[in-house]
């Protein structure tokens, strides 16, 4: 039996990066899924899906996350659908490079409403049917930007991401009566449209040389694959770490480890 077989799972922004590589290996170990997304793209990857996937029954809702009742609508449908939800992962955000004293509050609320509060209208939204089940998982991606490090440009994108850390472990402290995990994935670099989108906007005649440059400073000396973040979320996701909550687990090829990246032997 795969490890995820009978399961139900809610993504966040599995229409493309982080969350189609989580939703491809869910649905690789037996996982059913519904894909939240706002993207255009979400009608076109849930066909694709459903190609590469014939058994897995596969449902996209267009939502954007900040619209508290949509979620409420949204969750409701799934759980009629499916007929329980069992797992989430919290996957959709943003990020966008922007120095904080120009910063605008247009900017600051973007990150703030999407990748917090966004969030949260989802957590919520689906506690009250995981509660119903014997077991349930919560899987939350924050990042190592904010917890762990920073560059400049991010600080409305590294605050969210830290608070993201704090909402895990906390959850994970009220919820642990009712069998429901709430753990974080720290994701470093990911080949992600987010990360090409970086790219381009620090270089906009050669972003490949940015993304190289990235790989220069980390010890593997490449981005992750969006394949390995989705192993990572199953694991979390399935009952093989039934006695794991309110952890964090870096994913980042060791960027985070070096001292310096200016001293050599």
């Amino acid at each position: 039996m795969k490890k995820l077989e009978g399961k139900v799972a809610i993504i966040t922004g599995g229409a493309m990066g982080n969350g189609l590589g989580i939703a491809k290996v869910f649905l690789s170990y037996g996982a059913d899924i519904a894909i939240f997304d706002y993207d255009d793209s979400l009608k076109s990857v849930i066909d694709e899906l459903r190609e590469d996937y014939p058994k897995a029954k596969i449902k996209g809702f267009k939502v954007d996350i900040r619209d508290k009742e949509r979620i409420i609508d949204c969750v409701k449908a799934v759980n009629k659908e499916f007929k329980h939800i069992d797992i989430l992962v919290n996957n959709a955000g943003v990020a966008r490079l922007e120095s904080f004293e120009t910063m605008s509050d247009e900017v600051r609320d973007f990150h703030f409403d999407i990748n917090i509060k966004g969030t949260w209208n989802v957590t919520q939204a689906v506690i009250p049917y995981m509660k119903k089940n014997t077991s349930s998982s919560i899987v939350n991606l924050s990042s190592v930007t904010g917890p762990r490090v920073a560059d400049p440009g991010e600080v409305a994108y590294a605050t969210t991401k830290a608070a993201i850390m704090g909402f895990s472990k906390a959850l994970a402290v009220e919820l642990v009566d009712y069998n429901i995990r709430s753990n974080a994935i720290l994701p470093g670099y990911i080949l992600t449209p987010m990360v090409e989108g970086i790219g381009k906007e620090s270089n906009p005649d050669d972003p490949k040389s940015v993304i190289d440059g990235i790989a220069v400073a980390i010890p593997m000396k490449r981005l992750g694959k969006i394949e390995e973040l989705g192993e990572l979320a199953a694991f979390l996701a399935s009952n093989e770490s039934s006695y794991i909550t309110g952890h964090e687990f870096v994913i980042d090829g060791g960027s985070t480890l070096p001292e310096t990246t200016s001293v050599g032997v």
